[in-house]
Formats: C-alpha cells, structure tokens, sequence
C-alpha cells in the first residue's frame, strides 16, 4: 500500500465490524485480548444509538479498515474550553511507518480547531516506548510524576451509587 492509497474518513454505521476487528487487534498489541468485552451491537449503540459518546475515523485503503482513532471530548475547566480524549490510536502493524498515524493526528487536529478546543489528550502503556517516541515527534508532553491514570470500573464503579446520600436529590 502506497501512502496515497489511503484515506481518512469518518466512520459510518457500516463499518462496525472494521471498529471490533481494529479494537480486538489494539488489545491482542497490548496484551490484553481477553479484556475486550465490546460486541457489534455495543458499538452500534453507543457509537450510533440515540446519544453517541465517540467518534471513529477510520484510515482505508479500498474497503479495507488499516486504522482508527476514536475519540470523544471532555472538558477543562481551567480553559473553559471543550477538548478532545483519544481514546484509542491504532494503526496495523504492516501499515506502520506509511504516515497513517500522523495523519490520523492531522484529523483530530483539525477537528479541535474547527470545535474550538483547547486540549488534545490521551495515554499511553508506559511500556509502549515506540508510541511514546512517535508522541513525541508531534510535540507531545508526559504530564510527567505529578498525574496519573485513574479508574473505576467493573464493580467498584456499580458500587458507586452508594455514596449518594439517602435524601439526595438527583
């Protein structure tokens, strides 16, 4: 595949099994496969349904998916301003180096200035050095000691709920 035999394009309803097959292929790279609980329909309606939370934007080549970045926005507080959280980068390993990461960047890039968004974030496994080299030739920044991941899922995020206190109003 030649670098001008791709494209970007918004992901469609369409390509949903292309969305599982590049998530599925992202969690076998980070040695996760078991932990993909996603199915077609899950991604069809939170993707699709009445209130999508993300968005995808596939790299094709023909009809076949070689690339996503799905996203959503989040928000700071300290700029006032909307702000985009990658969710998930991920580019083939045979398609590599063919500048279709760099792109995808290029998408989201444009869509923060279109949106006015003050802040493009994502992780990164901190064993993933070639992803973090790649990051860093954008100009990208570790938040460095100070920040951390943090999550709640599973049953700790379905216990939740218990905090609210009983004459809460909600």
């Amino acid at each position: 595949m030649s670098q001008s035999s791709w494209k970007l394009r918004p992901a469609t309803e369409a390509d949903i099994s292309h969305i599982l097959g590049l998530i599925k292929e992202l969690a076998l790279y980070e040695k996760a496969p078991e932990r993909v609980e996603a199915t077609e329909e899950s991604l069809r309606k939170t993707l699709y349904g009445a209130r999508p939370y993300a968005e995808v934007v596939l790299a094709v080549d023909g009809e076949t998916a070689v690339g996503m970045a799905l996203f959503f926005h989040n928000y700071s507080t300290w700029l006032g301003k909307p702000g985009i959280y990658l969710e998930d980068l991920y580019v083939q390993e045979s398609q590599r180096g063919k500048g279709i990461g760099k792109a995808l960047f290029g998408y989201l890039g444009k869509l923060a200035k279109e949106r006015d968004c003050g802040r493009l974030e994502w992780s990164v496994l901190r064993w993933n050095a070639p992803s973090i080299a790649f990051y860093k030739t954008l100009g990208a920044e570790s938040l460095g000691e100070e920040w951390d991941g943090m999550r709640l899922e599973g049953a700790s995020l379905q216990a939740l709920d218990k905090l609210l206190p009983a004459n809460a109003e909600y």
